[in-house]
């Protein structure tokens, strides 16, 4: 896990080296373990590392290899290099380190830019061919590592984040009308390509592009499930539980390849509980497992000790509890929003935030539960989109999810800077109207799945992360295992209030209490409430003159806000207010105006 950063010339002038030194240097925190620049022609290529396959300085980046004529930049893990390094020494490559890079290097040698479909893991990369200067841009099949990219008629810059590029210059920092309207359409949700920067956009999961010496480029989609029965499985709960076990069994195991010891994310719901019971039964002894909670506000709990107390006595780990106090959030807010790449709604990523500077003082690798509930449709809403016809899909899906219809987008806005069409409708209705997808149910998941998910609560999970060189691996989205959940029956998914065949499972391994439990979240009730002091820092950034001067939002509809934070709440109960102060304090705390 690491962060690259590159420049490609097209005008046939030099990379900007000192631009490319900034863009790396901006990531120091998702790689402090190493540094590297490299540049030959026309093209420029950073790289931090953060060290977990081969320690030594064999693995460093970036990484070259004379007799294939490429280097490379690479972020993320491939969990069968091993494999894959067998494989290719058989075709008579060989191999100076012991490093996942390399084997990504040989396989592209090997197999052009189809490499890709052999690669288990997450991943985003670069490689540039010497003679040609071409250049490979990938990322992996559910988008679990970014890549943003900025590009015009000179050049093309590419980075594992969005300040990232900012530090290289030269951005435009226009705000995007349709990216604005997703926004709050979705709680911050920016499907790729977009950014809520008209002049940053973010290479699509499960996409390979490869970029010509000229600028022009090709996509290629190699990845996506249909979401249609299979037939080998039929219907038979029994058959399908097993299969999901043995695959989500396998998913656990892949993500235990490191040279450094690994750790687990364990917040007492079923989906992080399981994976603690499925490393129990692999053998993984001494295994260590983190929770975090924070102070109650009003009636609501702020932590769910409880459940993962149960789980760690009943698995032998070594458990760390950490309790936030309330008055640690205003400082804590601030670190979190500036290690976003981009704004995030979900106040769960202060916790994510927080957590993860505990965790790194004892591990560098960790498992967590991301994904599972889109996977295996453990939301509320999910019912109510699968109740509706196939044609009715785009319209229950609007109004069981959206935020706010087009019309209140709208009056948010200021008019300079609403798009003047419901553009996340217009989204939905296309990606449900796409071939594949069996039932509405399917339609839905394939969206969020492989659409939504990867823009929230992935990215939540990478960006608070890796701000503290901690890497985090979310077997739940193995891409075999999300293949054969896109083919799971609909009513298998969506039994017992929800993720019906992972409870099934649970309770073959778990204590009944975690399986039965209520759903639970990673709360933070003082964002949640608007409590003191958020609701100052919230009150500062909305009436500052710089946002006074981007006169972004509605000025009337912002007073009404802060004049009664608690009685404006989204359509599924979450605050307005704070949707509006997050993209405000972001674009504050990146310097962008």
């Amino acid at each position: 896990m690491c962060g690259l950063s590159g420049e490609v010339r097209f005008d046939g002038r030099r990379p900007d080296l000192a631009a490319v030194e900034r863009m790396t240097d901006e990531m120091e925190e998702r790689g402090p373990d190493g540094r590297g620049v490299w540049s030959q022609g026309a093209v420029a290529l950073g790289h931090r590392r953060l060290k977990i396959i081969d320690l030594s300085e064999s693995g460093a980046q970036p990484m070259t290899d004379p007799h294939l004529g490429i280097t490379g930049v690479f972020n993320g893990c491939v969990y069968n290099y091993r494999e894959l390094r067998q494989r290719l020494e058989g075709l008579g490559h060989r191999f100076f380190s012991d490093s996942d890079t390399e084997v990504l290097l040989k396989a592209y040698g090997q197999w052009g830019d189809a490499c890709v479909e052999r690669l288990v893991g997450m991943f985003a990369f670069a490689v540039a061919e010497h003679h040609t200067g071409r250049v490979l841009l990938g990322r992996d099949r559910l988008g679990i590592k970014p890549l943003y990219l900025t590009q015009d008629g000179d050049r093309l810059r590419f980075a594992s984040s969005l300040p990232a590029l900012l530090a290289g210059g030269g951005v435009d920092t226009s705000l995007d009308p349709v990216a604005l309207h997703q926004y709050l359409s979705w709680h911050g949700t920016v499907p790729a390509p977009r950014t809520v920067l008209s002049g940053v956009r973010k290479l699509p999961q499960a996409t390979v592009r490869v970029v010509e010496r000229d600028g022009t480029y090709r996509d290629r989609c190699y990845w996506q499930p249909s979401y249609t029965r299979r037939a080998d499985l039929g219907t038979d709960p029994h058959e399908w539980r097993e299969a999901l076990r043995q695959a989500l069994r396998t998913a656990v195991r892949r993500r235990t390849v490191a040279d450094v010891p690994v750790g687990v994310l364990l917040s007492g719901g079923l989906d992080s509980s399981l994976i603690v019971a499925l490393l129990a039964q692999e053998g993984q002894g001494g295994l260590s497992t983190f929770a975090m909670g924070f102070e109650s506000e009003g009636d609501e709990e702020g932590d769910e000790f409880h459940y993962s107390r149960l789980v760690a006595r009943r698995f032998s780990t070594h458990h760390h509890q950490f309790m936030i106090p309330s008055d640690r959030l205003p400082a804590a807010l601030e670190t979190a929003i500036g290690a976003m790449s981009e704004p995030m709604v979900s106040h769960d990523a202060v916790a994510f935030h927080l957590l993860s500077e505990q965790v790194a003082k004892d591990v560098k690798v960790v498992l967590c539960g991301q994904g599972a509930d889109e996977v295996f449709a453990g939301y509320h809403w999910y019912p109510r989109i699968a109740a509706a016809g196939r044609a009715d899909a785009p319209d229950a899906y609007a109004d069981a999810y959206f935020d706010r219809t087009h019309a209140d987008v709208a009056a948010l806005l200021h008019p300079d800077v609403a798009a003047d069409h419901d553009a996340s409708r217009e989204f939905v209705r296309a990606h449900m109207a796409s071939p594949g997808a069996q039932s509405t149910l399917d339609a839905a998941l394939r969206l969020d799945v492989h659409m939504l998910m990867t823009d929230d609560p992935v990215k939540r999970v990478d960006n608070m992360t890796m701000a503290w060189g901690l890497e985090a691996r979310v077997p739940f989205l193995d891409h075999e295992l999300v293949e054969l959940a896109a083919a799971c029956p609909p009513e298998l998914k969506l039994a017992q209030e929800g993720k019906g065949v992972l409870k099934d499972i649970g309770r073959q391994i778990l204590p009944r209490e975690v399986v039965d439990r209520p759903k639970g979240y990673f709360p933070v009730p003082a964002v949640r409430h608007m409590a003191e002091p958020v609701l100052t820092r919230v009150r500062d950034a909305l009436t500052a003159p710089e946002a006074r001067r981007r006169n972004l939002f509605d000025q009337d509809r912002v007073a009404r806000l802060l004049a009664d934070p608690a009685r404006h709440r989204t359509k599924r109960g979450a605050s307005t207010l704070w949707q509006v102060a997050s993209l405000e304090i972001w674009l504050q705390t990146h310097g962008i105006n």
